[in-house]
């Protein structure tokens, strides 16, 4: 290192590593792949961190035009999920001298304000969830590189879209459902246009329509514990004789079930089986705890960003949706004989 340097810089590194700066560059800006051999880029590395070498990420930035910053763009609802979704995003950003500003949307879905005077000129990307889509009108978040999360692939703004298996989760609760007898169904919809919710109901929908001697009935609600209560409450009052099993769309519609059935006397699971859906950590702070599906929130964010680098780097983002996986606990149970 020079003389009086209190900093190393990429010429002490490429000296102490026998390299060119440029190659410095190239290895550690992850570039190095097919023109700089394995060898040579370990010995950078290693000189690096011997050297306690750290990239002046301002000064590449301004040279480059770019922040290497990300906007995460989520509903403030079932916020528990969406800051694992967070936690999994930045956790691959930073490993690629990435930063990620989360957004929530104010009212949960609908118009937000533009969080920066000029989001094209602060951002190098957004990642999105389609229950937040039109906030990015608003932000100009949709003329810059894009990944959608929970969205339908056929119609995305995105250039890539990442998705979990919920038509599968969706299948894994009915088939156990319909495994333990149960035939009469109540489904607590999310009341929020959403793809993710429209894919809900129409799994339920056509896996019961297969399944002989199955009703269906279907009760709306914001996602919230006392907007469920409510709901359940109206439809449960409704119907004659009572669902044997309500399928909810989010754990808080579960924990709002739950409320309901207990205030006519009834019973869960004696009396009705009621599953949700995401497996928040309130699905085992309520008793009986819940029988719902996992979805790893974290993976999910991590894949998200995984996609958005690709789309930065002109590659192919990963394909294939995350798998998603039944926790079956003691809200679950076979119906009373008639």
């Amino acid at each position: 290192m020079a003389a009086g340097s209190t900093r190393p810089t990429s010429r002490d590194v490429a000296q102490a590593a026998g390299v060119s700066q440029a190659a410095v560059s190239l290895v550690l800006g992850d570039k190095w792949r097919g023109r700089v051999s394995p060898a040579t880029a370990e010995r950078v590395r290693e000189a690096a961190r011997r050297l306690g070498y750290r990239p002046n990420l301002a000064a590449r930035n301004l040279r480059l035009g770019h922040t290497r910053t990300v906007l995460l763009v989520v509903p403030a609802l079932t916020t528990e999920f969406f800051a694992g979704v967070y936690t999994g995003a930045a956790r691959v950003a930073a490993r690629h001298g990435f930063g990620v500003v989360l957004y929530p949307s104010p009212e949960g879905i609908g118009p937000a304000r533009d969080p920066f005077a000029s989001a094209q000129a602060a951002l190098d990307g957004v990642i999105a969830s389609s229950m937040a889509a039109d906030a990015l009108t608003t932000i100009r978040g949709d003329q810059l590189p894009l990944v959608m999360l929970d969205s339908d692939p056929a119609g995305s703004l995105g250039a890539a879209t990442v998705n979990l298996d919920i038509a599968d989760g969706v299948r894994q609760i009915t088939d156990h459902l319909l495994g333990l007898g149960h035939r009469r169904f109540l489904h607590l919809a999310a009341g929020i246009p959403s793809w993710t919710f429209d894919v809900r109901a129409r799994e339920l929908t056509t896996r019961l329509a297969a399944a002989p001697g199955t009703t269906l009935r279907v009760a709306h609600a914001p996602i919230s514990i006392d907007a469920a209560r409510t709901a359940t409450a109206g439809a449960l009052a409704a119907a004659a004789p009572h669902p044997t099993a309500i399928v909810c769309d989010d754990d808080k519609l579960a924990a709002g079930a739950y409320k309901a059935v207990r205030r006519l006397g009834l019973r869960v699971p004696d009396d009705i089986s009621v599953t949700g859906l995401d497996d928040l950590a309130l699905a085992t702070a309520i008793d009986p705890e819940l029988t719902t599906v996992r979805l790893d929130a974290e993976l999910f964010g991590e894949r998200g960003m995984q996609a958005l680098l690709a789309v930065l780097e002109g590659r192919t983002p990963e394909q294939g949706d995350i798998p998603v996986q039944l926790v079956v606990r003691g809200s679950t149970a076979p119906p009373r004989t008639s």
